[in-house]
């Protein structure tokens, strides 16, 4: 129960494109009623060690679609004008605008008034971004931009409960310029570099415990606007400058194999939830904290692609390695007693990471065997190493292989029948974060084991579709899949709420669209 989706979709998309000039707009909206697991908010230490060793959520109660507290609501807008136009010797201009905004509320389980929002956030976003493409020269092409961004986040203090993101404003500057260089027929190069300015001007209540453990009251004095003895309020302005640059090339071999490389420098600002968190989470059930002393993230990565088209056996093998310097990670360092229940506590922290991994696709015809037959393949691995503790990194997903086959039925009007079989390994390599609490009622200490990532699982899937042509320009697709075919149960190494329940089982989907 209260596991259930709500959700109501529109999204509308018009435009005029000719070769010399086009104007394109969009705009999408959706509306979604999340029910948030209830066996992940549970009363003390003991429940929360017990929920854990528990093969099944401690609290389990009859079906139904309703959704109930705790739960999360979410209204997004998304709109997008975008235009372009062709200017003789100059290339072509494009302009686009984006508008988004998001109001998210999160709703408790309080002992009255469980319909006041224990987690109101308004966040509107604005992004303007202008080009211009030129063909430099035969063999030079070059694009050239600027982007502007302005974000304000407001955190409704009606709500009774300590914000978890603060009132904020940021303002953001970037100018990006990007070459391509044919060097031969088979050879060609690219170059791009991007800097971005980042302005930030936050509101926030700190409780005075918390900043001084944080040793902030000695570090930022001057941010305190008020003291008013439990909290002060504060005022942080926060810059970053962040500078990215990228060097590839493409290697045609011959008319089937293709050799990629590149080489990606980048830079990022900590966002605000990074930042500023300091409050419960309602839908990952976990308290988060930020820290307002960190640096931009910076990584580079070599990333190498051999890439083969064939009209049997395609694939592409894609190996990679990325160094990142004050690579930030959310990693879990107790639990808390609350008023509203006991919760795990996960902070931020920056290290130095490595993450080593490779991707590998293959698609095979297998029209000699049987006509219309085609088969998969796709395998995923990366490790990640945490070079500051010596030891894994949280959260890297585990290696996974997927295999599907397709075989269209030549009737009348074919339908086209598919399987997939998903494996995904237990993932070997994770840092030990378990902690010990102390037990009142035994009074003896526990640990608490929240790293042992769960065991390996195989899901299998079917689905199936076909088109019914209702004139020359119009058709009825109808589409029919099943996940998690055999119901079977498992537990997702990324799943937030793994800890508390087994992922979802198996799901029938029917889709009926209309194309005119």
């Amino acid at each position: 129960s209260n596991t259930g989706v709500n959700e109501k979709d529109l999204s509308i998309r018009f435009g005029l494109n000719k070769i010399r000039f086009g104007i394109e707009g969009y705009y999408s909206f959706f509306d979604s009623t999340l029910g948030i697991l209830r066996a992940s908010h549970i009363g003390g230490a003991q429940d929360q060690i017990a929920a854990i060793n528990s093969e099944v959520p401690l609290i389990v109660n009859d079906f139904t679609y309703s959704i109930d507290v705790p739960r999360q609501e979410v209204q997004h807008h998304l709109g997008k004008l975008s235009a372009f136009a062709k200017i003789n010797r100059l290339g072509k201009v494009a302009l686009q605008y984006d508008f988004q905004h998001n109001k998210r509320f999160e709703f408790d389980v309080r002992r009255t008034d469980n319909e006041r929002a224990a987690l109101d956030l308004d966040l509107t976003t604005h992004n303007l971004v202008a080009s211009l493409e030129s063909k430099l020269t035969n063999t030079i092409n070059s694009k050239i931009g600027l982007v502007g961004n302005y974000q304000k986040n407001t955190a409704n203090p009606n709500t009774g409960v300590r914000r978890l993101i603060p009132d904020y404003e940021q303002y953001k500057f970037g100018v990006f310029a990007i070459a391509d260089i044919e060097f031969s027929e088979k050879l060609v190069g690219e170059v791009g570099t991007r800097f971005d300015y980042t302005f930030m001007d936050v509101f926030k209540f700190y409780r005075t415990s918390f900043w001084e453990s944080r040793n902030y009251d000695t570090l930022f004095p001057d941010l305190v606007v008020e003291d008013f003895g439990t909290q002060v309020l504060t005022n942080p302005e926060l810059t970053f400058s962040n500078v990215s640059a990228t060097a590839g090339a493409s290697y045609r071999i011959d008319n089937r194999y293709t050799l990629f490389a590149n080489y990606a420098l980048a830079s990022r600002a900590p966002n605000a939830s990074e930042l500023f968190s300091e409050g419960l989470h309602h839908s990952a059930s976990r308290i988060e904290l930020g820290d307002l002393r960190f640096t931009s993230e910076i990584s580079q990565r070599v990333t190498t692609t051999l890439q083969k088209k064939g009209c049997v056996v395609s694939f592409s093998v894609n190996p990679f390695v990325n160094f990142v310097n004050d690579f930030l990670v959310l990693e879990p360092t107790g639990i808390r007693q609350t008023i509203r229940g006991n919760f795990q506590v996960w902070e931020y922290r920056q290290t130095q990471a490595r993450l080593l991994g490779v991707d590998t696709d293959v698609d095979i015809d297998l029209d000699q065997l049987l006509n219309g037959l085609t088969f998969s393949n796709q395998f995923s691995v990366v490790k990640g190493w945490d070079q500051t503790k010596n030891t894994a990194l949280i959260n890297m997903p585990p290696a996974s292989i997927t295999n599907g086959i397709q075989y269209t039925l030549p009737i009348t009007h074919p339908i086209t029948l598919g399987a997939d079989s998903q494996y995904v390994f237990e993932q070997n390599e994770f840092p030990d974060n378990n902690f010990d609490v102390f037990l009142p009622i035994s009074e003896t200490v526990a640990t608490v084991d929240i790293s042992t990532p769960p065991a390996a699982y195989h899901l299998i899937g079917l689905r199936a579709n076909t088109t019914f042509k209702t004139s020359d320009t119009n058709g009825l697709d109808i589409s029919l899949s099943i996940t998690n075919l055999l119901n079977t149960e498992y537990r997702d190494y990324l799943n937030r709420l793994r800890y508390y329940a087994d992922d979802l089982g198996r799901n029938i989907l029917l889709q009926i669209k209309y194309n005119y």
